[in-house]
């Protein structure tokens, strides 16, 4: 028994499997025909996004979805191409062609085998906690300004003019330079597109509704948006041989199923990819995992982060094996999924079967689809990155976590999309290193009539003129270990007729050597000027490893369970509270 459940939590399909029924199984055919006609055009769309020919798109959605429903612990979460890790594909891929010479596609693939490499390994040496340092808002900013980056680049596809760039500056400047060339056709085609799927994303529900039509089909027709933007402008443009007015449509697409295969590994390409790989791997776990988190919420479902980084690692192998790029959790996708009724991962199985039937039988029909309608189908998606409510909100509530995500937006904007990730993330790091490195600490009271101790900055409590109690709210470390110095030192010079000094420990969740150290000098300083060193509130863990050194045997006062039993004990010549000073 105790096997059976080591081997679900590698193969979670074996725990959901067992209990895998009629109703089940109508419930995930349902959800995959719906994901099914909303996948079909954007992995066409996030292909184009990527830079790659529109069959990869559809290669990268049929092999990872089943890698992931074997190894992935998810029930609804829907994995395949989205838009920040194409972005981020792009600009890997295309700094390395432009170096090296190398094919885009090939190159394209191999990003997709070492990301999903790392995501593997991550898995198995559980190092799920490296997300840890891509903070919400570093994460909020930068999708935000890939978001702006990947609408921008796509209004060349509105406008059927040539403009490229690596930033936001080179864009709008080509842009801005091309748009006398703008091809009208295409225009009117491509801002068409716009407007029709905004009302749909918008408005269409409502309307729907309003006019008798039950909220599941309406709902159903608002998801299917874009097929009818594909199959309209299509049409259009086959009916009117558009491509013969300067009209970019898609061409001839590969009939068939992906060819399963290993692409040449070039070492000198491994090298230079393995970086943008592993900020790949970083961020699609992070947006999979949030999303993955949040849906499983909803049905008192648990998920595990370093099985996830296992299935994701699975996924991107898969697409890379059978002529993928990049790909992860999507978050729209995945409501879908679950609004949808997804029971299982089984879903997203059926879904590749619908993906690969689409895959041998319509690609045919989308020969003259506009590119312009991918385009708009990207933009009109990627206006849910940004997201001005959570800048304003990281503004309001903290100004160095908005300096962070500030510096990534402007450096994703500015610079390059891996510049925006990575001064996210070491920013993030110096602020949270000068944030404990500079620990709250507050000398506190009594409040009367209690065995409460609270800041005398904030109320009104009791205290005594002989003894001081130092709270401090952050573990002790290397980089804060000075800093407790000093405010010990400060308290024996401001006070002359100080005689003890109570270091109350309630949040103090471990003490390094360095920290260890610093506790022993200042416990020779107080002994120095008379002055009894204590501590109350310390935590078991702690207590245990400063039992191993010989600090508590040095030590000239003692070591109290609760902080009310130490000013008990120490307390005399008590003064009565005061109001507080602020």
């Amino acid at each position: 028994m105790q096997a059976s459940s080591k081997l679900a939590k590698v193969f979670p399909f074996l725990d959901w499997g067992r209990g895998y029924g009629r109703q089940s199984l109508g419930n995930d055919l349902t959800a995959a025909v719906i994901v099914t006609i909303m996948l079909i055009p954007q992995s066409l769309a996030y292909a184009m996004l990527a830079g790659l020919p529109p069959e990869v798109g559809l290669y990268a959605s049929i092999l990872p979805l089943v890698g992931y429903a074997i190894f992935g612990t998810s029930r609804t979460l829907a994995v395949g191409p989205v838009a920040v890790v194409s972005l981020m594909s792009a600009a890997a891929v295309g700094a390395v062609v432009s170096q090296t010479g190398a094919g885009f596609v090939e190159t394209a693939i191999l990003l997709a085998l070492l990301s999903g490499g790392c995501l593997l390994l991550m898995g198995i040496f559980r190092l799920g906690f490296l997300a840890n340092f891509l903070s919400h808002p570093v994460i909020s900013g930068f999708i935000s300004a890939s978001g702006i980056l990947i609408a921008v680049s796509q209004f060349k596809h509105v406008l059927g003019i040539p403009a490229s760039g690596h930033n936001l500056i080179e864009l709008l400047g080509a842009l801005g330079g091309g748009v006398q060339q703008t091809n009208p056709y295409t225009a009117v085609i491509g801002f068409s597109a716009l407007g029709f799927l905004y009302f749909v994303r918008k408005k269409l529900k409502s309307v729907l509704e309003k006019i008798g039509v039950p909220e599941g089909v309406a709902g159903f027709l608002v998801k299917a948006g874009p097929v009818f933007a594909v199959i309209g402008t299509t049409l259009a443009a086959s009916m009117w041989a558009l491509d013969q007015k300067g009209v970019q449509i898609v061409g001839a697409v590969p009939v068939g199923l992906p060819v399963l295969g290993i692409p040449a590994i070039d070492l000198g390409l491994v090298e230079q990819l393995i970086l943008p790989a592993f900020l790949i791997s970083l961020i699609g776990f992070v947006e999979s995992v949030s999303v993955a988190q949040t849906l499983a919420a909803k049905r008192r479902q648990r998920i595990d982060p370093n099985q996830e980084l296992v299935a994701l690692g699975a996924a991107n192998v898969a697409s890379g094996f059978s002529g993928g790029y990049a790909v992860t959790g999507g978050f729209a996708r995945s409501v879908v999924n679950f609004d949808a009724g997804a029971e299982t991962p089984a879903a997203g199985v059926f879904t590749a079967v619908g993906i690969g039937i689409a895959t041998l039988f319509l690609t045919p029909l989308i020969y003259f689809l506009p590119k312009a309608t991918l385009a708009a189908t990207i933009i009109v998606a990627v206006l849910a990155l940004i997201d001005v409510h959570m800048m304003r909100e990281t503004w309001r509530y903290s100004k160095r976590d908005f300096l962070a995500m500030a510096a990534t937006i402007l450096l994703t904007l500015t610079i390059s999309v891996e510049a925006g990730v990575a001064s996210g993330v070491i920013l993030s790091v110096l602020l949270h290193l000068h944030r404990s490195s500079r620990p709250h600490c507050a000398i506190v009271g009594k409040v009367p009539g209690t065995e409460h101790f609270r800041n005398v900055l904030r109320h009104s409590v009791e205290t005594c003129d002989t003894l001081v109690t130092l709270r401090v709210d952050e573990s002790l470390y290397f980089a804060n270990a000075r800093f407790l110095e000093d405010q010990v030192y400060a308290l024996l010079a401001e006070n002359p007729k100080l005689k003890n000094v109570i270091l109350m420990c309630p949040a103090v969740n471990e003490i390094d050597v360095s920290a260890l150290e610093s506790l022993e000098a200042i416990n020779r300083r107080l002994a120095d000027a008379g002055v009894k060193f204590h501590l109350s509130e310390v935590k078991g863990p702690v207590m245990d490893r400063l039992q191993r050194s010989s600090f508590l045997d040095e030590l000239t006062g003692q070591v109290f369970l609760s902080q009310y039993q130490a000013y008990q004990a120490l307390a005399d010549n008590r003064r009565s509270p005061k109001s507080a000073a602020q």
